[in-house]
C-alpha cells in the first residue's frame, strides 16, 4: 500500500508539472507558479558549501543557494543568487569569501579541534573539512558501557569513525549514561550531532588540547572497543591511547562533531 501511494503521488506531481502549486494553500496567487504559504516555516534553499557551489554548471539567472562556509568566523554563512553573469549576495553584492577554519576557534557550535590533512579520510584541498569539540566535558565519571559484551560495529578506530561507532555503541548497549549515550543525546550550541571520538580522532585533537581548552589532565573515554571487556581511552596527561575496562567508571567524556 505503501508503494502505491508514492507512485500514485509521483504521477499526480509529473501530471501537473504545468499547473500552478500551491504549498499550505489551496489558492495559489493567479501570478505565481509555486506559492507557498506558512507563518510557522520559511523556505529552506539548497544548502552547499562554496566547493560545492562552484560546481554548478551553466547556473540559470535567479538560481538562489545557501552557502554554509562563506564568511568570517561571526558570520558563517550567506544566501547567494546568480544574476546571469555573476554570483551576489542578496543585495546584489559580493559574496563572501569562503571562512577557513582556524585550531582553537569557536565555529559551528564548538571549538576546531582538529581540520584534515592530505591523507585523512574526507580530505579536501578546496574544502576543509575537519572535528568540532564541544567547549568543556560532557561527563567526569561515565563508563564505556556493557563490560562482557562485544558490540558489532564499534571498534572503528581511524578518523571518520567515531559517529557510526557511537551509533552502535547506542544501539547495541541498553544501559544509560554510557560515554557514547551522553554524546549521543547531546543538544549544544543548536546542534545534535555530537557523538563520542573514535581513537584517532581524539588522538588528532590531543595535540591541539591547549588551543581548544577546558580538557583535565586525565583519561578520555573513546568509541573504539578493542574486545568484550576492553576500550580506548587517550590520556591527556601523557603518554596517549591505552586500554581501560568499559566498566570503569573514572573516563572523561567530550563530545564532538565533523564539519
Amino acid at each position: 500500500m505503501k508503494i502505491l501511494t508514492c507512485f500514485l503521488t509521483t504521477v499526480i506531481i509529473y501530471g501537473n508539472i504545468h499547473a500552478q502549486v500551491g504549498v499550505g494553500t489551496n489558492s495559489p496567487a493567479t501570478s505565481a507558479q509555486l506559492d507557498i504559504t506558512s507563518t510557522t516555516k520559511g523556505f529552506l534553499p539548497p544548502r552547499m558549501t562554496n566547493a560545492q557551489r562552484a560546481k554548478i554548471q551553466n547556473p540559470a539567472a535567479g538560481l538562489l543557494i545557501y552557502c554554509t562556509n562563506c564568511g568570517t568566523v561571526d558570520s558563517v554563512g550567506e544566501w547567494q543568487g546568480f544574476n546571469g553573469k555573476a554570483w551576489t549576495n542578496m543585495n546584489g553584492g559580493s559574496i563572501k569569501s569562503p571562512f577557513v577554519p582556524a585550531i582553537g576557534s569557536f565555529y559551528l557550535g564548538g571549538k576546531v579541534g582538529y581540520i584534515l590533512q592530505p591523507g585523512d579520510p574526507g580530505y579536501d584541498a578546496t574544502d576543509p573539512h575537519g572535528l568540532i569539540v564541544a567547549p568543556a566535558d560532557q561527563s567526569t565519571g561515565a563508563t564505556w558501557g556493557c563490560s562482557g559484551t562485544a558490540l558489532a560495529g564499534a571498534d572503528g578506530i581511524v578518523i571518520g569513525t567515531g559517529n557510526q561507532n557511537t551509533i552502535d555503541i547506542v544501539a547495541g548497549c541498553p544501559a544509560e549514561l554510557t560515554a557514547a549515550k551522553i554524546c549521543s543525546n547531546l543538544v549544544l550550541n543548536g546542534y545534535s550531532d555530537w557523538y563520542l571520538p573514535s581513537k584517532d580522532e581524539l588522538g588528532k585533537i590531543f595535540p591541539n588540547r591547549a588551543a581548544v581548552g577546558g580538557f583535565d589532565l586525565d583519561f578520555y573515554w573513546t568509541s573504539s572497543e578493542i574486545s568484550a571487556t576492553q576500550a580506548w581511552v587517550v590520556d591527556f596527561f601523557g603518554p596517549g591511547p591505552i586500554t581501560f575496562n568499559k566498566s570503569y567508571t573514572v573516563g572523561l567524556v567530550r563530545a564532538i562533531r565533523s564539519f
